[in-house]
C-alpha cells in the first residue's frame, strides 16, 4: 500500500481487489488490471503447472483452485474438498489427487497452508488448516471477481503481511472451560485465534476483526484471547481508523491501515 499514489482508504481499496503484484498497482485502469490478472493466471500459473506436472486433468486443478478462492478463512482439508467435488461439482477426483494439487499450488507459490496449534499442549493438531492466496488479486481474477468478500480478504491479506515480516503464522486452538447454566455441567469448547505468529522467541496472538460495533462483538473476538493463559502479546485488529489501545486485560487493539502502513505497529 506504501507505493500507492493516493489516500489509503482507496488505496485498501486497490489493494483489496487488485492485490500486490508491480504491474497490476502501477496500472491506472480497472479493465487493464482485470485483464492482466485474468491473463496472468491462465497463461503463466495454470500453464506452468500443468506442463511442470504433466497434469493430464487440467478442469480438476481449475475447479480446485476455484473451491479454495471459495473458502478462503475457512478450516478445510482434502477429504472435505473431495466431498465438495462430488456435492457440487458430481466429480470423482479423489483427495489423494486433491493433495497432490495443493502440493502443485504451494510449490508455485499460489496458495499457503497455515496449520492448526493448539496453544495449551504446544502441539499441531494436523487436518484440518487453512488455505490462503498470496496474492489475493489473482484470488479474486480467478472468481472473475465476483466475491469480494471483505472481512475474509482482509484476512488473508493480514496473514501474508505477516508472513512477508518473517512469521510463521499458524491458527491457533485454545480450550474454553465453562459451566453450563442449565444443567449446571462443566463443559469445554474449543476457541479459534485467527493467527499465532511466531518470529525467533517472540510470539503474538492476533485476531482479525473487521467491525466491532458493540460490546457483544468485543466480547466475542476477545474470548479466545482471554482464554490463553500465557504472557505473549494479545492483539485485535479492526480495519476501523482508531488509535492503538491497550485494554484492562492487556490486550491492544490497532487499526489495519496502522498495521499494514508501518512495520513497527506491533510493537507499541
Amino acid at each position: 500500500m506504501q507505493i500507492y499514489d493516493g489516500d489509503v482508504y482507496h488505496g485498501w481499496a486497490e489493494y483489496m481487489i487488485y492485490g500486490g503484484l508491480p504491474l497490476a498497482v502501477i496500472m491506472k485502469t480497472d479493465e487493464q488490471k482485470v485483464q492482466y490478472l485474468k491473463s496472468l493466471f491462465r497463461e503463466t500459473y495454470i500453464k506452468d503447472i500443468v506442463e511442470r506436472n504433466k497434469i493430464e486433468k487440467q478442469k480438476e486443478l481449475e475447479d480446485l483452485l476455484n473451491v479454495l478462492s471459495s473458502t478462503i478463512g475457512g478450516l478445510t482439508n482434502p477429504l472435505k474438498i473431495e466431498d465438495t467435488f462430488k456435492s457440487r461439482l458430481h466429480s470423482s477426483i479423489s483427495n489423494n489427487t486433491i493433495s497432490k494439487y495443493i502440493v502443485y499450488l504451494k510449490e508455485a507459490f499460489v496458495i499457503n497452508e497455515a496449520q492448526r496449534y493448539d496453544v495449551k499442549s504446544r502441539k499441531y493438531i494436523g487436518s484440518p488448516v487453512k488455505y490462503y492466496f498470496e496474492d489475493v488479486g489473482l484470488r479474486n481474477a480467478l472468481l472473475d471477481f465476483r466475491q469480494v468478500e471483505e472481512t475474509h480478504l482482509m484476512e488473508n491479506i493480514i496473514y501474508n503481511e505477516l508472513r512477508m515480516r518473517g512469521y510463521n503464522v499458524d491458527v491457533g486452538n485454545v480450550k474454553q472451560r465453562f459451566v453450563d447454566k442449565s444443567s449446571g455441567s462443566k463443559l469445554t469448547k474449543h476457541l479459534e485465534i485467527d493467527f499465532v505468529a511466531n518470529l525467533g522467541s517472540r510470539r503474538i496472538y492476533i485476531q482479525s476483526a473487521f467491525q466491532m460495533p458493540n460490546a457483544e462483538k468485543i466480547k466475542q473476538e476477545k474470548a479466545s484471547l482471554l482464554a490463553i493463559k500465557d504472557s505473549f502479546k494479545k492483539i485485535i485488529i479492526v480495519k476501523d481508523v482508531i488509535k492503538p489501545f491497550q485494554d484492562e486485560d492487556g490486550i491492544l487493539t490497532i487499526s489495519l491501515f496502522d498495521f499494514l502502513q508501518n512495520s513497527n505497529s506491533l510493537e507499541w
